[in-house]
């Protein structure tokens, strides 16, 4: 085995606060309590260490699509996130006729069962008409409790999160049935009010899908599905912040109401992240990319983004006026809570796999660290 290692004098982000000059050790692929003698010593003086990022809604990047590729697609966007920071990603599928979403599902739990992504998220085909965005509506549908429950299946195990309008026929029902399966019931594209939203809380959702974005807004009369996923205490709230989803005021809203123990932040990328303007397809739906921003050829809705959480990072710091503090939360410790997976990644303790990001004074990205190997070395510039 190699030397462990020293990660040394950098400002360290850990559950209790941040360190200054502090130091975290690596032993093989986790983080250990005390280094060996011979432990290499690197020095980040100048330099912040964060723990690697946690992407719980991202349909591809570098060119490839989670959403609809081969595996060697996904294996590529995969690693193209991962020069990005997110060293634990989970892959979201878009609308699609069902056989075909129960195959890439198959899939898709073979890459999860490998360790390279950490499950699978059902983005449609169960979701409103009148919130599509960029999904294609003739391949829309109720959420049919036994059709959600063979999207479960076809996942063997790793269905993470599947997002519903649960004001459709059948979808409280479908809630109740992924909350008994162990998956993330999230309520997305959805034109619900305010107390359909509640009554889907209640059956057991626990995630709002991009908050703000393919959902009523925010009114004073009719409050909608924002107050309500804002206002419980069992809803962590997705936020897509590219600066093109979200004003910073409502990125603002969300996070003085929920507070940032109850955001997740989130790419909702799409093949063009990391790869750039052009040409693609969500989907069967063609999208155009210009100055790094996605809409549909046909009618120029939002097409998903082409963010990466290092990006994300940046902007919630610098742009934001976040602190540090609540922007690690936001971007590892929460959605590897949402997960399950806090007992090995999100923070940076003894004992949790060696995911970590470095990041420069100005928070631009500089290393990446995954289970004790550098994907992208600060020692090389």
């Amino acid at each position: 085995m190699a030397p462990s290692k020293v990660l040394a004098g950098a400002r360290v982000v850990l559950p209790t606060g941040t360190v200054d000059d502090g130091r975290v050790i690596v032993d093989g692929t986790r983080i250990a309590s005390a280094a060996s003698p011979e432990a290499e010593v690197v020095d980040l003086s100048g330099h912040w260490v964060v723990p690697g990022f946690v992407d719980l809604h991202n349909h591809g990047g570098g060119g490839a699509s989670f959403a609809g590729g081969t595996a060697e697609d996904v294996l590529k966007g995969v690693a193209t996130h991962r020069r990005h920071g997110t060293t634990t990603v989970v892959a979201s599928a878009v609308t699609g006729d069902l056989d075909f979403l129960a195959r890439h599902a198959g899939m898709l739990a073979e890459l999860a069962q490998q360790g390279d992504i950490a499950g699978i998220h059902f983005e449609g085909p169960f979701i409103s008409p009148c919130r599509k965005g960029a999904h294609d509506e003739q391949l829309l549908r109720d959420p049919d409790p036994a059709e959600v429950r063979k999207l479960v299946d076809a996942a063997h195990g790793h269905a993470k999160m599947m997002t519903l309008a649960t004001e459709l026929p059948g979808g409280l029902d479908s809630v109740r049935l992924l909350a008994e399966h162990g998956v993330i019931a999230a309520v997305g594209h959805t034109d619900a009010t305010y107390e359909q939203t509640l009554q889907a809380i209640d059956a057991g959702a626990t995630v709002a899908t991009h908050l703000f974005n393919a959902m009523p807004p925010l009114g004073h009369r009719a409050p909608g599905p924002i107050a309500a996923l804002l206002e419980d205490e069992r809803i962590t709230v997705e936020l897509i912040n590219d600066g093109t989803h979200l004003h910073p005021a409502a990125l603002q809203l969300a996070f003085h109401h929920a507070g940032a123990a109850r955001v997740a932040f989130i790419t909702d990328a799409m093949d063009a992240a990391g790869f750039g303007d052009g040409r693609y397809l969500l989907g069967p739906l063609e999208v155009e990319v210009a100055d790094g921003v996605a809409r549909l050829v046909e009618g120029g809705s939002i097409a998903g983004s082409t963010l990466t959480q290092d990006r994300a990072f940046k902007r919630a710091v610098t742009v934001d006026g976040l602190p540090v503090g609540d922007v690690v939360a936001a971007i590892s410790a929460n959605p590897a809570r949402l997960l399950g997976m806090d007992d090995r990644i999100g923070s940076l303790e003894p004992g949790k796999d060696a995911d970590l990001v470095v990041l420069d004074a100005a928070f631009d990205l500089v290393g990446v660290m995954r289970r004790g190997a550098w994907v992208v070395d600060p020692q090389l510039g």
